[in-house]
């Protein structure tokens, strides 16, 4: 995707070095604009391969309201395996003298996520991990979104957000991509997500694709067209360690963008990662971007 290589090309050239808590030094521009019109095909990049089975996995789990980790590895997807609740790993190292290599094991080996972004979608504010504190009101943000589409699909307040200041200490992550919104137009739905941490090689990717499937899933589910997908991109970021990578993928031509096909019988909420294809994808192979930040 053209739109895609520019920023990857405006960042090579004009990011400012930065360091950061992984210890690897980014480039970085503010507030990168990605914008796709989903009726162009679907926003997979074909210039390296993308597993998208494995971005659908991680998709079915924030629609889900999903924090297992085992959950989301059974299934293939590895995207969270060295991440776990930090609340959970203060209980296990409590009054303990272990460093920091050993406490990264313990993470591995921990299945709570804490209230990550599904949790957050579907549970907002939801008391998490305390029985002692009783039941507290919570929202149902994916399905209020739904229904409002369904119901006064002009309304300006679809808004959904991940981000939960009460809560964040308990998320084996804070959320990179915060919150979406839809916006509706003679039929047409449109969605723009903002994330404050941009990994633009390895992250952004995911979540171009990731965010395109969510709006042409809930496009389907309130029988209206998916239009424009836009990504607001903060901290935008290439890592030092992917520069090489980052110039090698804009070195190849980009190919032609594949569709999508959503089985029937649909229902947003019993999708799975299984029931759609993604048809005539043709790619440029992997790109191996070397360690990952974490």
């Amino acid at each position: 995707m053209k739109q895609y290589n520019d920023i990857v090309k405006n960042v090579l050239e004009n990011g400012i070095k930065k360091t950061n808590r992984t210890g690897i030094n980014t480039y970085s521009t503010f507030c990168e604009i990605f914008r796709h019109d989903m009726r162009s095909g679907f926003p997979l990049l074909t210039t390296k391969k993308m597993p998208y089975r494995t971005i659908a996995v991680e998709l079915e789990g924030f629609i889900s309201g999903i924090t297992s980790k085992s959950w989301y590895k059974e299934k293939g997807c590895n995207i969270w395996n060295e991440w776990a609740n930090p609340k959970s790993i203060e209980h296990i190292v409590a009054g303990s003298n272990f460093d920091e290599e050993s406490i990264k094991l313990i993470q591995k080996t921990e299945d709570d996520l804490g209230p990550i972004y599904g949790y957050q979608w579907r549970s907002w504010n939801k008391n998490y991990g305390c029985e002692e504190c009783g039941e507290k009101d919570n929202s149902d943000q994916l399905k209020k979104v739904i229904d409002t589409l369904k119901t006064n699909p002009n309304d300006r307040r679809m808004v959904v957000s991940a981000w939960n200041p009460e809560q964040i200490d308990m998320m084996a992550l804070p959320p990179c991509h915060y919150s979406f919104t839809i916006v509706h137009l003679n039929g047409v739905l449109n969605l723009c997500w903002k994330q404050r941490s941009a990994d633009l090689m390895l992250g952004v990717p995911f979540n171009i694709a990731s965010y395109g499937l969510l709006l042409e899933l809930i496009s389907k589910e309130v029988n209206m067209v998916a239009g424009e997908l836009v990504g607001v991109l903060e901290d935008c970021h290439i890592y030092e360690n992917h520069i090489e990578g980052a110039k090698e993928q804009l070195s190849r031509n980009p190919k032609k963008l594949p569709t999508i096909s959503i089985h029937e019988p649909y229902d947003i909420y019993s999708w799975t990662h299984k029931d759609f294809d993604i048809l005539g994808y043709e790619c440029h192979e992997k790109i191996n971007f070397g360690q990952v930040a974490v």
